[in-house]
């Protein structure tokens, strides 16, 4: 037995190992397919749509995925392949909300989803109802008051750990990336004003929340959504888990980045749907990785086109913690044959 190669080809094992642990390793995914979402009502006022499709989000506990457009009219429970499971309608009556810029969406559990709207920078608490309406003033958090315009936050995610923490991304001027505690209360009166882009009214919950760091310095145009890695069981338990996905609509661009805001791994966007803005992202157990899209709106478009779903999937399966436990015996092991190689 050659000491040598064997040595290296332990290093290089270890090394794969560490490396697996502390990123998802974007140049391992491609696109697996893409379905074009349900119309539903369309462009017919006071009707749920399909279309415009900015924010998604992996609902574990039912298997499913919820998405919503920008124009506020209501969510939209689909299958992992794009087939309309439900949907429910958004009460915007007492929020002050006047554009309803619905950017951001994170699944809690237990049929519960969070809601951001844009220019507001308010984020909504609701429980899903097949066929219901959400009465958003109920439960509702401010996380800014300055005037942002189409500027605000336009992108949501949740990591359920440790008693649960909520990440939101800034589009631009300036991008920001938040992270912490929001809680939830009822309007308590009337909006001040609802001229413009509307205002909040008074009451609701608190937010506690931090920059994580400064996202400017990641070189992407705009930031349109982010997702946590930390449900990603092949990434429990190491440093990966801390990891986010942040999407680029202006840089057609996902990136993954940890939390000190160093780029882990990346995935060019450009000739995914060109002609078609990719808002949303979020991600599976399994590392599958799944961004809504809104229609084409360009002057080439033909009538009828959809919202899209894009599913991104890893080209090599990541080990789940199980198997680097069996891969580390497996060095154990190796150790062990060149002790009494040695030895003999």
């Amino acid at each position: 037995m050659k000491i040598k190669p064997l040595l290296l080809a332990m290093l290089a094992a270890a090394c794969s190992l560490a490396q697996a642990g502390n990123s998802l390793n974007l140049a391992n995914y491609q696109v697996k397919a893409s379905y074009a979402l349900d119309l539903l009502g369309g462009t017919t006022a006071g009707q749920i749509s399909g279309l415009e499709a900015s924010a998604v989000s992996y609902a574990r506990d039912r298997g499913t995925l919820f998405y919503v457009g920008d124009e506020g009219t209501g969510v939209v429970e689909i299958s992992l392949t794009g087939q309309t499971l439900g949907k429910m309608a958004f009460n915007w009556s007492g929020t002050g909300s006047t554009k309803h810029d619905t950017e951001g969406l994170a699944y809690l559990g237990d049929g519960v989803l969070a809601l951001s709207e844009e220019r507001l920078q308010d984020v909504y608490r609701f429980s899903f109802v097949d066929g219901g309406s959400a009465q958003l003033k109920n439960a509702f958090v401010s996380i800014a008051n300055n005037a942002v315009g189409n500027n605000g936050i336009e992108g949501l995610a949740y990591d359920a750990r440790n008693g649960g923490s909520f990440i939101t991304v800034k589009q631009q001027t300036p991008q920001n990336l938040l992270i912490g505690s929001l809680s939830f209360a009822a309007a308590t009166g009337n909006p001040p004003s609802t001229s413009g882009d509307g205002s909040t009214p008074p009451g609701g919950g608190v937010a506690a929340m931090s920059s994580l760091f400064d996202p400017s310095s990641l070189g992407l145009s705009t930031l349109s959504d982010v997702a946590s890695l930390s449900g990603v069981d092949s990434l429990t338990g190491t440093a990966g888990a801390d990891n986010l996905l942040l999407l680029s609509l202006g840089s057609r661009k996902l990136v993954e980045v940890n939390r000190q805001g160093q780029v882990l791994s990346s995935f060019d966007l450009s000739n995914v749907l060109p002609n078609n803005g990719i808002e949303g992202v979020t991600i599976d157990e399994k590392g599958t990785i799944y961004l809504v899209a809104e229609q084409d709106q360009t002057g080439s478009a033909l009538p009828g086109v959809k919202s899209q779903l894009i599913v991104l999937s890893a080209m090599a399966p990541v080990p789940e913690p199980s198997s680097y436990a069996l891969m580390a015996l497996g060095l154990v092991g190796l150790l062990g044959a060149v002790k009494r190689r040695r030895d003999a």
